[in-house]
């Protein structure tokens, strides 16, 4: 491995351990030259998925891409870089657990959208506003009536009507 700083071909691995996903080692290098210390993430190479787009198009699954989206999903929201990482993380597993070679990319959305729902109502909304092309303020309406607490039959039956008060 060639060190990024000097680019001396001759390092030495000083620490290595389980890396955040299976099949993942994290190294801790050592120029033996500069000296400096460096981290290497060491991946089992897998079979490449293939996103199969609406207009039929097929591309290589991008983890870059999900990334960014959900980060864009999430910017000016109070969740940490680790959690969405962890959730790209847990996408791209299930992805891959389903040992199919070509995924429609319908089914990479709704899975963003399902972990985004369970995390922030916010992103979550902002994400299926574009996902799901939103085109006017009645489909955001009925994306958030969606997310509203449904109230139960006693709740309702607890309520006067307007014009007996």
């Amino acid at each position: 491995m060639k060190c990024p700083y000097c680019k001396n071909p001759n390092t030495r691995v000083v620490d290595s351990r389980p890396g955040k996903i299976e099949l993942e080692v994290r190294r801790r290098r050592e120029c033996q030259d500069c000296s400096q210390r460096f981290t290497t993430y060491e991946r089992v190479e897998q079979v490449p998925v293939m996103i199969i787009k609406k207009d039929s198009r097929r591309e290589e699954y991008d983890r870059e891409k999900v990334l960014k989206g959900i980060k864009k999903a999430c910017e000016k929201r109070a969740i940490s870089m680790n959690l969405i990482e962890d959730m790209v993380d847990g996408i791209e597993r299930e992805l891959r657990n389903t040992n199919e070679r070509e995924i429609s990319s319908k089914v990479v959305g709704e899975k963003i959208i399902q972990a985004l729902k369970k995390l922030d109502d916010v992103a979550y909304v902002r994400f299926a506003s574009v996902y799901r092309e939103f085109t006017d303020v009645t489909d955001f309406i009925q994306e958030l009536k969606g997310l509203l607490p449904k109230e139960s039959p006693a709740q309702e039956s607890d309520q006067v009507p307007e014009n007996t008060r």
